[in-house]
């Protein structure tokens, strides 16, 4: 029931896309910055903007499987069907404003900004919904898992790119901007921001729509059992206060389940720390900053995967650290602690560094010879951005990655033209260089001379 409530809001919301969009469009003022390239399409060809929109729209999703490949994910096809409809809804929304063809420009303007309300509302059911993206916003998605760059600055740099192609389309056709205009431009800065009001502003709305969610949730670690929420009394307690009985007595008249020393068990469950060592300090260690320093440093371990021994070898670590009665004392317990956590991520760093550096170096070695060897062809081998891996190798081995295969290929050149009597365009093409004449340049540059002088001053010798 409550992805069927998910799935029609967002249908519904794709449909005051499309009436946005469609009063955007009406204004003549330029459409929104997805929609520029299929309007100025719409406007040279006989297909409508609509049609052009889910053309567009199955290109952008080629375009994310090429990206993608193998992570492509089959969930991803349900862009289609959303496109078609997103398509649809436009070319009839465009019909249902037949009659609106302002032509005063304050006019215009007010329908723009009318559109953009409304696209941003539009946006915001989408969101809302949260069970597919549009084809624009997952094509750059695609972008940013591939090459692990910032969503907000590459969904502007795409904006920005669609409105220039459809600018360029707009000359080409019309001789002049015709579908971009500064409603582009508006469109682009004013739709984001209005759906993150709408969000701000309906947040109690979700509730409502979604109670469901806010009903129960599924422990998964506590055998799927259903929790549900219910309203929270805490009672601070004090020696001799009664504070046990009367929170006894409360939660039977009010129907509510009752904890007290089952919460000392689930902070130890929760912290690392033994239910003796909380029992005994329950009373102080609440509020101490301590407790949490303690908490704080044992849930770090853990979820960095740090042997214990190697922090606190013999000893007991919530003895040890939560046993120190001086605040120097303390200090002096957490520096060895941290710097001890912090030369074993060092060392694991540098571990993981030498083994990629020397992998890289074996794969240079192995494929020397292949002229077509780049720093983009390596980073494709390893997963890595061209820029990131030439900046780690130049990092690791103080060499540009260029210059170590350069170094490479004329040291084994140098080799051959002392140990054989090939040609010095053979030995070119052994080496890994394109033509004998970028051996000759590479070696002469290196060596101060060429090839063949090398080979007869060796053998002169």
């Amino acid at each position: 029931m409550n992805k069927l409530k998910r799935y029609l809001l967002f249908l519904a919301g794709l449909f005051v896309n499309a009436l946005g969009v469609s009063l955007v469009t009406k204004a003549s003022l330029g459409t929104s910055p997805i929609s520029s390239i299929p309007y100025v399409l719409s406007l040279n060809y006989p297909l409508t903007l609509g049609n052009f929109t889910i053309i567009f729209s199955i290109f952008l999703i080629l375009l994310q499987l090429l990206i993608l490949r193998k992570n492509f994910k089959i969930e991803n096809v349900l862009q289609i069907p959303v496109s078609i409809a997103f398509g649809y809804f436009i070319d009839l929304t465009m019909y249902m404003f037949f009659w609106v063809d302002p032509q005063n420009y304050v006019v215009k303007l007010i329908s723009l900004l009318a559109g953009c309300v409304v696209l941003g509302f539009g946006v915001y059911m989408e969101v809302l919904a949260d069970v597919v993206m549009l084809p624009g916003e997952s094509f750059v998605r695609a972008i940013v898992q591939t090459w692990n760059t910032n969503f907000g600055t590459t969904k502007i740099i795409f904006d920005s790119s669609m409105t220039i192609m459809a600018g360029v389309l707009s000359v080409l056709f019309f001789g002049k901007l015709n579908g971009v205009r500064e409603g582009t431009i508006m469109a682009a800065l004013l739709v984001g921001f209005i759906a993150r009001l709408f969000g701000k502003y309906l947040e109690f709305v979700k509730p409502y729509i979604f109670s469901e969610d806010y009903k129960t949730v599924e422990a998964q670690d506590a055998g799927n059992e259903k929790i549900q929420y219910k309203n929270i009394i805490v009672i601070g307690r004090q020696y001799g206060s009664g504070g046990h009985d009367i929170g006894k007595v409360l939660a039977d008249k009010l129907g509510y389940d009752f904890y007290d020393q089952d919460i000392i068990k689930m902070a130890a469950k929760t912290t690392g720390m033994t239910s003796e060592f909380i029992g005994k300090r329950e009373e102080t260690m609440t509020n101490s900053l301590l407790y949490d320093l303690v908490s704080t440093t044992l849930r770090l371990l853990n979820t960095m995967d740090i042997p214990m021994d190697d922090v606190f070898g013999d000893r007991d670590p919530i003895v040890w650290l939560g046993g120190c009665e001086t605040v120097d004392e303390a200090l002096e317990h957490f520096k060895q602690v941290y710097r001890r956590i912090c030369d074993f991520v060092g060392s694991k760093k540098r571990s993981h560094n030498d083994r990629l550096r020397q992998e890289i170096e074996e794969f240079i070695q192995q494929n020397y010879v292949d002229e077509n060897l780049s720093q983009q062809m390596i980073a494709d081998q390893f997963g890595k951005s061209a820029n990131y891996l030439s900046f780690f190798f130049r990092e690791q081995t103080g060499e540009k990655m260029s210059s170590y295969i350069s170094n490479l290929r004329i040291q084994k050149a140098m080799k051959l033209l002392r140990e054989t009597d090939d040609s010095v365009k053979e030995i070119a093409a052994q080496t890994g260089f394109a033509s004998d004449l970028n051996f000759i340049r590479a070696f002469k540059k290196q060596q101060n001379e060429t090839p063949g002088q090398y080979r007869k001053n060796y053998r002169g010798n």
